[in-house]
Parts: C-alpha cells; sequence; structure tokens
C-alpha cells in the first residue's frame, strides 16, 4: 500500500463521514500515523443530497477532496479502497489493495439504505445515500419529464409525471418539497405542451405523521406546508411492492410511477470480521461504551451512525444523524490525546443542538429544546446551519450563490442529464 512505518502510532480510520473527519481534525498535530480508507476520494455533505437529486445543486457543491482536508498533515494517509474484513487477533485489515496492520482503529463506516427484506423495492426503486444515487435519480426524474413532453399516450404520460416518495422522514418531506417547487416554478417554463397539474408528487408514510423523530408541532406545520405545494401525503400507508411500475401499498393503493425513491430507512454498514452475534445489535450497529469503544475490543472504536450507544438519555442510543457522529468523532479524538498524555478519558455526552428540516422556499420547520420554529426563521436558521457545516469555503460560496440565484429566478440550474440513468437487467 505504500504506507512508510514511521515508529509512530497507526490509527486507521475507515469511512470519510462526519465521524470520521472530526475525529482526525483533532489528531492532526498529534505524533501518530493516520490512514484514512473510503470507498470515495472525497466527503459528502449528505444533508444536502436531495438538492442534487433534484436539480437544485451540482454534486461538486457538497463534496469535498479527502486528501485536500488533511493534506498540510504530513502524517495522514488516504488511500482509495473497500475495506473487507478485519482481522483483530491479528491487527490487520483486509483490503481490496492489500492488507495494513493497526495499532488503533476506527469504523465510521456510517449506514447503507434499509429495504427490510423486499427485494422488489431493492431491485427497482432509487435510493439517494450517494451522490451518484442522487445524480441518478436527477437523470431519472428529466428523462421522464421528457418522456412525458414527446408521448402521445395519456397513461404513459402520467407515470412520467408521478413521482412517489417513501417515508416521511427529513429525507422524505425535503425531497417532495423540492419536487413540488420543481413543478411549480419550472415545468410550465421548461415544458409548455405540459400541464402543471399532471406532475403528481406523493409521499408515502408507514407512520401516522410526518417527521416523526420531530416535535408534534413540527410535524403538522411540516405537513400543512407541504399540502399548500400540492404534496399528496399518505400516512399509516406501508408499501409492500414495486415491479418498475406499479407501487402496490397493504391497504390495497396503487401509484403507476416511473419514479419510485425509496427513503423510508437506513441500516447500519458495518465492517466484516468482528464476531457479529457479540457486538452489533438492532439495525447492525456495533454496540460501543461510553468511550465509543467496541465491547470486547481493546483498540476498536465505532463513530456516528454505526455506533449504538445506550445512555439514561438516549436508552435505545443516539439519532443517526450528523451531530452525534460530529460530537463522537471530537471526543474520541480529545480522548486519544488524553490517552497519549495518561489523563482519565471523557465519557461521551451527547449535546442536542436541534433538529430542523427544510420543505420549501421560505419554509422550514425546526426544535430547538421545547421550542418549534415554522416558516421563514426556521428556514434562514436553515440554511445558515447548513452552510456553516459544509466543508470547503468554496463550496459554501457556490451553495449560496446557487441558493440565492434560485431564490431570486424562481429557478434550478443544474437541469443537465449528464450521465443518462439506465436500469440494470
Amino acid at each position: 500500500m505504500n504506507i512508510p512505518d514511521l515508529k509512530l502510532p497507526r490509527i486507521v480510520v475507515i469511512g470519510g463521514g462526519f465521524a470520521g473527519i472530526s475525529f482526525i481534525k483533532k489528531l492532526q498535530k498529534e505524533p501518530v500515523q493516520i490512514v484514512l480508507f473510503d470507498r470515495h476520494n472525497y466527503h459528502t455533505f449528505q444533508p444536502l443530497l436531495y438538492q442534487v437529486s433534484t436539480a437544485g445543486l451540482e454534486p461538486d457543491s457538497i463534496a469535498y477532496p479527502l486528501r485536500k482536508i488533511f493534506r498540510k498533515n504530513k502524517n495522514f494517509h488516504f488511500k482509495l479502497a473497500k475495506v473487507n474484513r478485519v482481522d483483530a487477533e491479528d491487527k490487520i485489515i483486509r483490503t481490496d489493495i492489500g492488507s495494513l496492520s493497526y495499532d488503533y482503529l476506527i469504523i465510521a463506516t456510517g449506514t447503507r439504505t434499509n429495504y427490510f427484506g423486499n427485494k422488489s423495492i431493492e431491485a427497482n426503486s432509487m435510493p439517494m445515500k450517494t451522490i451518484s444515487q442522487a445524480l441518478d435519480i436527477r437523470s431519472l426524474m428529466l428523462q421522464n419529464i421528457e418522456a412525458a413532453d414527446r408521448t402521445e399516450d395519456p397513461e404513459k404520460r402520467r407515470a412520467c409525471l408521478n413521482f412517489v416518495i417513501a417515508g416521511a422522514g427529513p429525507t422524505g418531506v425535503e425531497l417532495a418539497g423540492a419536487l413540488a417547487e420543481f413543478r411549480k416554478g419550472i415545468l410550465m417554463r421548461d415544458y409548455p405542451n405540459l400541464v402543471e397539474n399532471e406532475m403528481k408528487v406523493h409521499l408515502v408514510e408507514g407512520g401516522s405523521r410526518v417527521l416523526s423523530p420531530m416535535s408534534e408541532t413540527a410535524s403538522r406545520n411540516a405537513q400543512k406546508s407541504l399540502q399548500k405545494l400540492g404534496v399528496e401525503v399518505h400516512l399509516n400507508t406501508l408499501v409492500t411492492n414495486y415491479d418498475g411500475y406499479t407501487v402496490e401499498t397493504r391497504d390495497g393503493k396503487k401509484f403507476k410511477t416511473m419514479t419510485f425513491i425509496w427513503a423510508a430507512g437506513v441500516t447500519g454498514a458495518p465492517v466484516q470480521g468482528l464476531k457479529a452475534e457479540e457486538v452489533l445489535v438492532a439495525g447492525n450497529r456495533f454496540k460501543v461504551d461510553r468511550f465509543n469503544k467496541i465491547e470486547g475490543f481493546d483498540h476498536i472504536y465505532a463513530l456516528g451512525d454505526v455506533a449504538y450507544m445506550e445512555t439514561p438519555v438516549y436508552p435505545k442510543g443516539h439519532p443517526q444523524v450528523a451531530q452525534p457522529a460530529i460530537q463522537q468523532g471530537r471526543n474520541l479524538g480529545e480522548n486519544f490525546k488524553r490517552m497519549f498524555r495518561n489523563k482519565p478519558l471523557k465519557e461521551f455526552k451527547y449535546y442536542d443542538k436541534g433538529t430542523m428540516a427544510t420543505i420549501g422556499r421560505n419554509k422550514a420547520v425546526v426544535d430547538v429544546k421545547k421550542l418549534s420554529f415554522g416558516g421563514a426563521i426556521a428556514w434562514f436558521m436553515w440554511m445558515f446551519v447548513h452552510l456553516w457545516y459544509l466543508v470547503g469555503f468554496r463550496n459554501r460560496v457556490i451553495t449560496f450563490f446557487n441558493w440565492t440565484y434560485n431564490y431570486i429566478n424562481y429557478d434550478r440550474a443544474a437541469r443537465l442529464i449528464i450521465r443518462p440513468f439506465r436500469r440494470s437487467s
């Protein structure tokens, strides 16, 4: 792998998401060697993936090269690779480019889409966990609108203009709102032969309300905003099948659609090799102690979405969102510095900074402790927070410029089918 042996403690990090990046930043000035493995050479700001998929932003606005983040650290090494398994006894990781020994191992692999064992949905729906998947959704959306514009078959036109999203968490709500605004601001401008009301956006949720992790006030306000935009919200509706053309639900509903987006759940993405029956809990998350150490292993830690930590406040683990990952990464980094100096370690304590979701132009909901905000104030709060946590000054400037342009012109500049989407047979 061309990793020099510097006679320094070697810390291997798997995953360049929020948790892994936050951990490494804390150790940049320490006398350690850090090796980061990831299947992509960039960090993805996942909260804004939905804007890539709905033509609001270009992918390079929410991605940042991993090497560039740490290029001033001479003892940092990045390797583009897939980690296949961990040999804990020998303290070696096995990858598709070779093997490497470690002194400490940090697993921050995040989550993957959870289809709950439904093979038809897995084969035919559109997930949105990576930039590639977001670009696939963008291409498919635009391709189907183009197909609707040229077809003379009314049934095919309706299917091409029918967009169904399963899962009314933040991702689903934000996607539905963005698609509804696309219909309102762009469809008639670009496609004068189509009728705005022909484009339907359906948000299907198995629970009793949208945004279930948020307060009932936020949930209620979000649903009202979605419905004002023309989104058809279907609560207590479980999707059971999608064959590539028809979405079927448990209560007998059927939606003819060429675009079905699955945003109904995630599951942990653990690395193979550790004894699953001993360290994995429901949701494929590694069970860790209050210091993020995987139970039963002295030199292996898990961070972020793939870590399951029980605390009095969070007896079922922390929410699988960005803030717990960032805070766990920082805390573990500080604890490593303390450990190297023989100082006592600090238990992780999550500080909940609030939860937020945007629905559309001047529409968002924010929960901060016992307070709930909505409307334009919440929307500006949402924009500020997301700009603040974007990696890279250039990305912040470009994203802010795009948002300003879109706001003034009611436009989405990234309506490009650069890479046409084709389903694998």
